[in-house]
Order: C-alpha cells, then sequence, then structure tokens
C-alpha cells in the first residue's frame, strides 16, 4: 500500500516537473528568446488560465452538490494560512516585491491541476467528487487572495491604496474568467431549475465556442510549464535561498499542518463531519505544491519572477515526499483507506 502512495504522489507530481526541466533545456539551448518567453507569460495569463478557470467553474454539476460545512472550513482555514503567512513573509525578507511571491506560495496550491487526480488516486471517485465541489471556491478565493498579495506588497517606491487593489481584483484575468464562469453556470441551472430541462447549452448550441475554449484550455498547461522552465535559473538559488526554504515550508508543512489537523481536531470535537471521501481532498488542497499560475500572476503583477519560478519548481520536487508522508499519517489513523 505505501508503495502504491508513493506511486501515486510521484505520478501526480513529476509530470510537473519534467514539463519545466523541459522547458529548462529547451530554454539552454535557444529556442526561446526572452521575448517569446514573456509573450508566453501574457498568452497564458491574460487568454489560458481564463478559459481553464471559466470552463471548470462551468462544467460543475449543480450547486446544491457542494457539502457546505467542509467548504466553509476550507475557505477559513485557507484564510487562515493567508495571514499567517503574512507574518511570515514580512519576516522572511526585507525586499517588498518578494513578500507577496512568499506569501501567495504559502495559501496557494496546485489544486486546479494536481488536485482533483491525486484526490481521485487516494480516495477515489467519492473523494473526487468532494474536490471537485471545492475548487467551485477555494479556486476564487486562491485568485483574489493572490492579487490581494501580489498588490500589497508592490516593488518599493509604489504606493499601495484599497482601491487599487480593489481594481486589480476586478482588472484580473482570472476572477473575470471565473466570474463568467459563475454567470454561465446559473444560467444553465436556471433553465433546468424553470423548464426542467437545458435549452440552451454552450457545449450544445455554440459548440465551435466551446471548442476553441477547450483548446485553450488544453494549451495551458504544458505551455505554462514550458515558459516557467525556460524563465528558471539555477544561479537565482544562492541569492534567494532563505526566500525559497521559507515559501517551501510554508507550502508544504505549514499548509497542510493547519488545514488537516483543524479538519482532524475539529471533527474529533464534532464541529465538523469529515469522512473518509473528505480527507483525500483535502490533502489535495492543503498538501499540493504552489500553483504553476502563481509564477504567471506573479510575473504580471511585479512580483519577482525568478522567485516564483523557483518556489515552483521545489515545491513541486517536495511535495511528492510530502504527500506520501502525509498520506501514510492519516491511513495509520484511519482517516484515509487503506
Amino acid at each position: 500500500m505505501f508503495t502504491t502512495i508513493l506511486l501515486t504522489a510521484f505520478n501526480a507530481v513529476f509530470p510537473i516537473v519534467l514539463m519545466i526541466a523541459l522547458g529548462y533545456f529547451l530554454g539552454r539551448k535557444g529556442f526561446f528568446s526572452p521575448e517569446f518567453l514573456k509573450k508566453g507569460n501574457r498568452l497564458v495569463f491574460r487568454l489560458g488560465l481564463p478559459a481553464m478557470l471559466f470552463l471548470n467553474v462551468y462544467s460543475i454539476d449543480s450547486l446544491g452538490d457542494i457539502p457546505w460545512g467542509i467548504v466553509l472550513y476550507a475557505a477559513l482555514a485557507i484564510v487562515a494560512i493567508f495571514l499567517i503567512g503574512w507574518c511570515i513573509s514580512i519576516a522572511a525578507t526585507p525586499v517588498m516585491n518578494r513578500r507577496g511571491v512568499i506569501l501567495q506560495c504559502a495559501f496557494r496550491s496546485n489544486f486546479a491541476i494536481i488536485g482533483l487526480p491525486l484526490a481521485a488516486a487516494l480516495g477515489g471517485e467519492e473523494a473526487e467528487a468532494v474536490a471537485a465541489l471545492l475548487s467551485a471556491v477555494t479556486i476564487p478565493l486562491f485568485n483574489i487572495l493572490a492579487v490581494i498579495s501580489l498588490s500589497m506588497f508592490r516593488r518599493e517606491g509604489e504606493k499601495v491604496s484599497v482601491k487599487g487593489i480593489l481594481l486589480d481584483i476586478v482588472k484580473n484575468p482570472l476572477i473575470q474568467g471565473i466570474a463568467l464562469g459563475i454567470v454561465a453556470l446559473v444560467v444553465r441551472m436556471g433553465q433546468e431549475e424553470v423548464f426542467g430541462e437545458v435549452m440552451f447549452s454552450l457545449k450544445e448550441d455554440l459548440y465551435i465556442v466551446y471548442t476553441v475554449l477547450s483548446w485553450l484550455k488544453a494549451l495551458t498547461t504544458p505551455l505554462a510549464l514550458l515558459v516557467l522552465g525556460g524563465q528558471f535559473t539555477f544561479s537565482a538559488v544562492k541569492g534567494l535561498r532563505r526566500e525559497i526554504i521559507a515559501g517551501t515550508v510554508c507550502r508544504l508543512v505549514l499548509a497542510p499542518a493547519i488545514g488537516l489537523g483543524g479538519a482532524w481536531l475539529l471533527t474529533r470535537m464534532g464541529v465538523l463531519s469529515c469522512g473518509s471521501g473528505d480527507y483525500p481532498a483535502l490533502i489535495a488542497l492543503f498538501a499540493s505544491p504552489v500553483a504553476m499560475s502563481s509564477a504567471i500572476m506573479a510575473s504580471e503583477m511585479g512580483g519577482d519572477e525568478q522567485l516564483s519560478a523557483q518556489l515552483v519548481v521545489w515545491t513541486s520536487l517536495f511535495s511528492a515526499v510530502t504527500i506520501f508522508g502525509i498520506s501514510c499519517l492519516l491511513m495509520a489513523l484511519g482517516l484515509v483507506a487503506a
């Protein structure tokens, strides 16, 4: 069983690492120019990721199926990690635009890409369903908090205002994609409620648009990882060692400890009800490496590009070990089916 868990963690994480490694190799061989990498970042941020998030939200079967107790807990835990990560990021570095990157790393996991397959591997269809429903709330929350993180800690000399942060949230392409997905989902569900069936479907009645969005979604992850690898430089590790350690520990140790430890404690107290299908979904949410889109967003919003890329790589590498350890622990406690 332990071998199965290790293979699950390895198979979930290492395709990402290998794509980044391929991007790094191609970058060193001159396949990617600095201008291509910059435009690739912009394409993913402004077109690919919004299309992916739109379809992820639109594909949810019903908001009525969402387990609101677990969802509310997950949202509150993410906010708690955000607040603790805020303090740690300030202590970890004096450089303003690195603080936002560390803070984003603390609370924002790669739930959109790793979450569903990891939850399914650990807990089967029940856990995969819980993870899919959690994503409807947690992914929008991740993106809103990410905008706040990167807006609060701008480069030295740049002023921060509440109005500016709110504008950044409204203008953020990822949040716009999620908002449009929610509108489309509500329209689709409203038809089912009023007419008993879907009279107009994006997939059926606007097939061309749906197909293009699907292609953009399929393009986004590999392109983002190749661009990330092309930007990666090992020479930056030495100058960023303290920040890399802080971000990696926050993502892979602090976040799982708070998210999973809190769920276990509240369940023991009778406040929350977490079953065998919930814990695998929470592992996927809190123990996954930092989202690859965090590096794209940091680059577009003035965060430290090198640090954000380093954190994606190192959290992805070490998360295979930490996911394995966390899964073994929860199996030993009887919280995840062995």
